[in-house]
């Protein structure tokens, strides 16, 4: 399964000297498929240690911290010898050893021509990390082009690549892209989908269905596991309200989270902060800030941490948690719903850097996305699900704040490449929004 973050991996493993290098990521997003089966086919040998799966590899570390000493007791634990100029050593799931999180300052200073690579997902969680001293990268859900190389579908992956503006083209990949809509980005979701095609429909559907429960409840363990004083009660209840607070909006953009009815007599955002602070930093949650009046760069100059809208990481497990069936999600077509379309567009810009990512609103419009370009001009994005396009938004925005440029995602076929001031793209292209910022 083909991942784009390998190639600022490959390039990492070029460079003369380099940092130890940490991968960052929700549980199960492929973290060391990454490392392990990409990564690992370009070293001679690859020795991975698990602390999650082996507690006992922790004793590697104890003692001296110096990195020669280190890879001594890891040869001596798992009986296999490393050599720093062809070997890669994997920490997987290093959160679950402190002193092998601090080792990686010493591996950093004193051998930055080993091949040293971790990974986690709770990184975010941890009290103290070597800041400065490691090359650090979040690996997200399979982004809607990574789900196209899983495909294997050459024409539609090459239609996609070269950004083919057809009705033909159109046609199969806004099919292409409510399947995603319900099979979302996890691996084993996207794997069991695609290994199970000759199978019937509802064999297929309800395979994914019982990968993406199994996680959801894997989530839910990990509340009660790495919660620490933070209550897993109310952490879980803001997770499984997600879904919910964005259902709730049909027909217009989805506003920030609503608190009320979340947990039991509780309806302060300050009851809420640190929970929504461990989801994020565990990769489960992205965030997105509602900008009032005319917007300016930079943007994070007007967050307002309780005025915060949460989104899912991952729009497969959204549909699950609200029950929304698969021929539901097809039949529904260029009418799907607003909410989802929304929660995929946040999950494309986070996967190319855009996270938190900023909305715009006034009294009576919102404008669903906006983004200040490298001029430090700000460009509204409005997201259209269906093929209805008119938008009354988006001229509101453009009377009072006049923005260089508009962008519409949509579910038609878009405009023409001649277009460069109002543009309308379709919603399957989200990773190209960048192109047309400047």
């Amino acid at each position: 399964m083909k991942r784009i973050l390998l190639d600022k991996l490959l390039a990492w493993k070029k460079k003369a000297t380099r940092k130890p290098l940490v991968i960052d990521g929700a549980r199960q997003t492929g973290k060391t498929y990454l490392l392990q089966t990409l990564l690992g086919n370009e070293f001679e040998n690859t020795l991975r240690l698990d602390f999650l799966e082996n507690p006992g590899l922790s004793d590697a570390f104890e003692g001296s911290i110096s990195p020669d000493d280190i890879i001594t007791n890891v040869e001596l634990l798992t009986g296999q010898v490393f050599n720093a100029k062809t070997d890669l050593l994997i920490l997987d799931e290093i959160g679950e050893c402190p002193r092998a999180v601090t080792s990686l300052k010493y591996f950093a200073e004193k051998t930055p021509h080993y091949f040293i690579a971790a990974s986690g997902s709770n990184i975010g969680l941890l009290s103290s990390f070597p800041v400065g001293k490691v090359e650090q990268h979040n690996l997200r859900p399979l982004t809607f082009r990574e789900f196209l190389w899983a495909s294997g579908e050459q024409a539609l992956i090459k239609a996609f690549e070269s950004q083919i503006n057809s009705a033909v083209a159109h046609t199969k990949l806004f099919d292409k892209l409510t399947d995603y809509y319900f099979i979302g980005g996890m691996p084993e979701a996207v794997a069991t989908w695609y290994e199970s095609a000759d199978a019937s429909i509802l064999d297929r559907i309800k395979a994914v269905s019982t990968v993406q429960a199994d996680l959801v409840e894997g989530y839910k363990r990990d509340f009660g596991k790495y919660s620490g004083k933070l209550d897993a009660q109310l952490i879980e209840s803001l997770f499984t309200n997600i879904p919910s607070q964005l259902s709730s909006v049909f027909d217009d953009s989805v506003k920030r989270f609503k608190f009320k009815g979340v947990f039991e007599r509780k309806s302060r955002y300050a009851v809420f902060e640190s929970a929504i602070s461990w989801l994020h930093r565990c990769r489960l949650t992205l965030q997105n800030y509602p900008v009032e009046g005319t917007p300016r760069s930079p943007l994070a100059a007007y967050q307002k941490n309780n005025r915060v809208k949460l989104f899912l990481f991952d729009v497969g497990l959204l549909n699950h948690m609200l029950d929304t069936g698969y021929n539901e999600i097809k039949q529904q077509g260029y009418e799907y719903k607003g909410y989802i379309a929304e929660n995929f567009v946040q999950q494309e810009l986070a996967a190319m850097g855009a996270e938190p990512s900023y909305s715009w609103g006034d009294a009576r419009a919102e404008i669903e996305f906006i983004i200040s370009n490298d001029s430090g001009q700000v460009i509204p994005i409005e997201v259209k699900s269906g093929s209805r396009t008119r938008a009354k938004s988006l001229q509101s925005y453009i009377t009072k704040c006049k923005p260089i440029r508009t962008i519409k995602l949509t579910g038609t076929q878009g405009s023409s490449a001649l277009e460069k001031e109002n543009i309308v793209m379709p919603l399957y292209f989200v990773e190209h929004v960048f192109e047309y910022l400047n």
